[in-house]
């Protein structure tokens, strides 16, 4: 009887063996690291690591053209710059993200708009993009949240037809493919991250991808990563027309970068293979709203997240996520806080500390219930970790908790 009762109530609980867990460097990372040292100069445009690691990039992604960056906020800002967005514009972008991916848009002096998700895949959509949008609007950002992409044809329609530049969002979802192309190579830019939590690490670090194939988009969004220098192999040209910031990666970012691409593919093979697996095992739990994959994508599942039925569960979801980590399942209650738009900096329209600017140049509405169904994702989701070191049993034991918990509670 002992199995049936919750953890929490005194019973067995059912995670009894550690997660599955492996190192993340290795002697390849570091034999690349001795390498950068022994280059006498750690600056990208005299070293050839940072080089490297873009040319790995480029032919792993076909794409031509791709910047190096100290970090994907900075990879953010470099696109939205070498798009143009300027003073007043708009940009359009997802509610539930890091405020990494609205960072840029403010340092541009532009005005982030939320455009409200798909309730289970927890994408934007072409239809609630096309709500926020006015004639200030420059540009969206989608974002493929942990993993999954956005539907992303009709999203390019739309952009085509307004003729608004696409920024991918691409910190979350490495290998993520949707229809068979690459998420960060369908939009006009597509920005990573390898910082230190994502499926890849250089501690710090960023990637732009530059999809117009043209040689002068991409010497921009070179130069707007290093304060407007263009770099050529020869020469610097220092003239600066307009502010840029220094974004730029260091040799031994490229260097450890080397190494983790090395990885990727096992990374997001894995990590696909688990969370299929997880999904498919919550699918038939009463309560359980599963994680729904957009049509014709692959996800590379940075994370997996699931939402509660409330009206059919007698707990509350910090019950839930309460009784989930008593049964040896750490989750996490959401994955942010709240939406971007509830945070003080949008409730105050407070960019810069003591004014409002630019929020001045119009009316925005960042009320609450602008974003219902994103407001409700947040309100009901229980995120789970995935690691590609995790085991099969893992996940089986992931399912047999969440199921354990949700027949507790199912009205």
């Amino acid at each position: 009887m002992g199995e049936n009762i919750l953890a929490l109530k005194g019973g067995s609980k059912v995670k009894t063996t550690p997660f599955g867990t492996g190192q993340r460097f290795g002697l390849d990372e570091a034999s690349e690291l001795l390498e950068a040292l022994e280059q006498n100069t750690l600056f990208y445009h005299f070293g050839n690591k940072v080089k490297q690691f873009l040319s790995d990039f480029n032919d792993l992604y076909g794409v031509e053209y791709s910047v190096a960056t100290s970090s994907g906020t900075a990879a953010l800002h470099v696109a939205l710059g070498a798009a143009g967005v300027s003073v007043g514009d708009e940009v359009i972008t997802s509610p539930i993200t890091d405020q990494g991916t609205v960072i840029g848009v403010l340092y541009q002096n532009a005005i982030p708009v939320f455009a409200d998700l798909n309730p289970y895949s927890y994408t934007m959509t072409a239809e609630t993009i096309e709500e926020k949008i006015t004639p200030r609007t420059k540009a969206i950002i989608v974002v493929h949240l942990a993993g999954n992409p956005c539907d992303m044809d009709p999203i390019m329609e739309l952009a085509k037809r307004y003729n608004l530049k696409v920024i991918e969002d691409c910190a979350q979802s490495y290998l993520t493919t949707y229809k068979g192309r690459l998420t960060g190579t369908i939009g006009d830019y597509g920005c990573f991250s390898t910082n230190d939590f994502k499926h890849i690490s250089t501690g710090d670090g960023g990637i732009v991808t530059v999809n117009s194939g043209s040689e002068s988009d991409y010497f921009t969004t070179h130069a707007f990563a290093d304060k407007n220098y263009h770099r050529q192999e020869t020469s610097v040209l220092k003239e600066l027309e307009y502010l840029a910031p220094n974004y730029r990666m260091t040799e031994l970012q490229g260097a450890v970068g080397i190494a983790q691409l090395r990885k990727l593919n096992w990374i997001c093979t894995r990590r696909n293979e688990l969370g299929e697996k997880l999904n498919h095992g919550l699918s038939a739990i009463n309560g359980i709203n599963p994680m729904r994959i957009t049509n014709g994508g692959w996800c590379s599942y940075w994370f997996y997240m699931l939402t509660l039925n409330t009206e059919h569960l007698s707990c509350s979801r910090e019950e839930f996520s309460e009784a989930l980590s008593a049964e040896g399942i750490p989750n996490q209650p959401g994955y942010i806080p709240k939406v971007l738009y509830a945070q003080p900096l949008f409730q105050k329209k407070q960019a810069y500390l003591n004014s409002h600017f630019p929020f001045e140049t119009a009316t925005y509405d960042y009320s609450i219930g602008c974003c219902p169904n994103a407001e409700r994702i947040l309100e009901t989701a229980i995120r789970l970790n995935i690691s590609e070191f995790y085991t099969n049993q893992d996940i089986e034991d992931m399912i047999a908790a969440v199921n354990k918990v949700a027949s507790y509670y199912v009205l």
